[in-house]
Formats: C-alpha cells, sequence, structure tokens
C-alpha cells in the first residue's frame, strides 16, 4: 500500500510540474495562446532608418522608414513625430525641428505594414551633418510614451520640418 501510494504521488508531481512547463511555454508566445501581442508603436517594438528621397525645389528630403517584426500587435498612427532631436556622433546638435502637412490622417502600422515619414531640410544656409534622430510618435489620440531612434546619414538646418506619418516604406 505505501508503495502503491508513492507510485502515485510521484506521478502526479511529474504532471504536475509537466504541465507548468508546457503552461510556462504558452505564456512566453501570447499570440499562440490567444492573449494580446506587445504594441509595435512602442519604441522598444520597431526600427527606424534614414534613407535620402528625391529633393524638391529649396529642400533635401529623407525618409524615415518605421518597421516592426512579427509577433507584435498593429497599431494607429497619426501626425508629425514630436519632441524631434538630431545627433551626430552621440552629440545633440541644437537644431529643433517643425512640422508641416495633414497632421489627422492616420495610418495602420506593425509586422507586414512599414510606415514612414519626411525630414525637409531647407538647401538654403548652412547644413549641418547628422548620423542620428529620436523623435516621439503620435496616435490618434496622443503621444506614445518613450522616445524612439532612426539612423542613417543626413544633413540638417535651421528651417527642417517633419512632415506627417504615412503608410508604406
Amino acid at each position: 500500500m505505501m508503495r502503491t501510494n508513492r507510485t502515485i504521488a510521484v506521478t502526479l508531481a511529474t504532471l504536475t510540474l509537466a504541465g507548468a512547463a508546457g503552461a510556462g511555454v504558452a505564456q512566453a508566445s501570447p499570440s499562440a495562446a490567444g492573449g494580446a501581442a506587445p504594441s509595435a508603436c512602442r519604441p522598444a517594438n520597431h526600427t527606424a532608418k534614414i534613407t535620402p528621397a528625391p529633393s524638391s525645389s529649396g529642400h533635401r528630403h529623407y525618409r524615415v522608414t518605421l518597421t516592426a517584426p512579427d509577433g507584435y500587435a498593429s497599431c494607429k498612427l497619426a501626425g508629425s513625430p514630436t519632441d524631434v532631436r538630431f545627433s551626430q556622433h552621440g552629440s545633440q546638435l541644437g537644431i529643433s525641428a517643425g512640422r508641416y502637412g495633414d497632421q489627422g490622417t492616420v495610418v495602420t502600422f506593425g509586422p507586414g505594414h512599414p510606415a514612414h515619414f519626411d525630414i525637409q531640410v531647407p538647401n538654403l544656409g548652412r547644413t549641418t551633418p547628422a548620423d542620428e534622430a529620436s523623435f516621439t510618435l503620435q496616435a490618434p489620440d496622443g503621444e506614445i510614451p518613450g522616445a524612439s531612434f532612426a539612423e542613417g546619414s543626413f544633413t540638417v538646418a535651421a528651417g527642417t520640418l517633419i512632415g506627417p506619418i504615412g503608410s508604406g516604406a
């Protein structure tokens, strides 16, 4: 009788541990378990790259493209990013940026749905090289907490403007 009780106890302990281990794996993949995935709009959950874009009369343009890897939930973005700061080799440049364009357009951003915005730099006057921009993304109902960062070779100058978020790369 003692041996039977011990066998049952060991079997129950093994099943309990195996069930707990399985539950840990399911919790690690919330989308597989039906839970909500983290938002792609949070700064830690996307990447951003700055590349040259076609120039217009009197301005240079640079495109900042945001992408999110699989495993994150799509979200809504709107308007131009705010609190934009430019740096070169880790030193802030002290050049502030305004904004232009329709601030009410809402776009869906997430895995398979990249988004972008424009950095418009006047050709007149002195330009300063930069290799990083930090910014705060905007949702239709307000600011998304935290700073996002984008890297790439570009220039900035007094009068630099940031365009509204748009769909696509």
